[in-house]
């Protein structure tokens, strides 16, 4: 073989590797357009684990688009206040926000149903309802309307009730108390007596130190203890009933959205759904070693007395069939979201229910 027809197949062969090469290589990977969004946050870094599902969901895109996709997340304050994230994006501030979709009750209170509402679906019927029951097509036919997209992205699980400065003993001891509650909550409670305050997570413990409030909620364990509530306001009090399973979520502007490729937006909805589980895990691992601080730093640990359970609940009924009345997109997602949470708790209290009771016997018991 002469040295030219060396080098003419060398060369074809060559080229023949490189396109096969080429072929082989991900299609996401040349095919993918270069996308960066940035995304607001609802919350500051110090909570980390609420914040960080946006860091996770955004590590999950990256991830999987060979970083064609990058979301960078900026914390509440650093682009807009964190309550008008999700504004930020339905206007094209930003393109997308992580958020809790109830901080805009007041505007809608259907907006609270893609995140709680008192005496709500816990996080397990959350999801259920959201990725089974039709919901997120359910809040989308809303949330559209307001130029955003519906993505869950995140859950506390039930939270506590709050930190009170003196016993709670029945409803009586509510009235007149002035507490730190923010969204649906507060006007619930209000029913039963409580002056609701709006007051940022910073200012919560002096103000509480002061006597200015009587008592505050935040979340739960893990981030309650970094706060040192337990200081000023030793009764620590559970179930936070109006904060039964909140969903955070992703809320995209409806155009930039519609603009992703199939292929980003599938990526997009698999991520938040990732960040979802692993928000609510990272709670569930965290909270345990929390409670026990507290506990040993002086938290005394109470039950809502009944009598304030019924009272709430009532209260909370009686609320959402008067604002049913004259909101029909509140009432259609409502409805829907209760109609399953009578099936769910009756398939709950049959094989998860006793399993649970008979497995915290024998934690009681010490046998664990």
């Amino acid at each position: 073989m002469d040295r030219r027809s060396f080098l003419t197949k060398a060369t074809v062969g060559g080229a023949m590797a490189a396109g096969a090469t080429a072929l082989a290589a991900p299609a996401i990977a040349q095919e993918a357009p270069t996308v960066t969004w940035r995304v607001a946050s609802g919350f500051p870094k110090s909570l980390d684990t609420i914040y960080g599902a946006a860091e996770t969901m955004s590590k999950y895109v990256a991830e999987a688009t060979d970083g064609k996709f990058v979301l960078q997340v900026f914390p509440a304050g650093e682009l807009v206040p964190g309550l008008e994230a999700a504004e930020a994006a339905a206007t094209g501030s930003v393109e997308m926000a992580h958020t809790a979709a109830y901080y805009d009750w007041g505007k809608d209170p259907t907006n609270a149903l893609g995140t709680t509402v008192p005496f709500g679906l816990n996080y397990r019927q959350m999801n259920a309802w959201l990725y089974h029951g039709g919901g997120i097509d359910m809040l989308n036919e809303f949330y559209n309307t307001r130029n955003l997209q519906y993505i869950p992205c995140g859950n506390t699980g039930v939270q506590m009730g709050g930190w009170y400065r003196k016993e709670i003993t029945s409803v009586a001891d509510l009235v007149g108390l002035k507490m730190r509650i923010g969204g649906f909550g507060g006007k619930i409670i209000e029913k039963l007596g409580v002056v609701p305050q709006q007051i940022a997570g910073g200012d919560i413990y002096p103000s509480l130190e002061k006597g200015t409030i009587d008592a505050a909620e935040f979340v739960g364990p893990y981030d309650d203890e970094k706060l040192g509530f337990y200081k000023v306001a030793p009764f620590y009090y559970y179930p936070g009933w109006w904060e039964g399973g909140p969903t955070l979520s992703a809320m995209i502007n409806l155009a930039k959205w519609n603009e992703l490729t199939p292929t980003y937006q599938g990526i997009m909805r698999t991520a938040c759904e990732a960040a979802n589980s692993n928000m609510m895990a990272n709670y569930d691992w965290k909270n345990v070693t929390a409670l026990k601080t507290l506990v040993a730093n002086g938290a005394q640990l109470r039950p809502f007395p009944q009598d304030v359970m019924n009272a709430a609940y009532e209260a909370a009924t009686s609320t959402y069939a008067e604002i049913s009345a004259t909101n029909a997109p509140f009432k259609k997602i409502y409805d829907s979201q209760q109609a399953f949470k009578r099936d769910a708790y009756l398939w709950a209290q049959i094989a998860e229910y006793n399993y649970d009771v008979f497995m915290m016997a024998q934690q009681q018991a010490g046998k664990l």
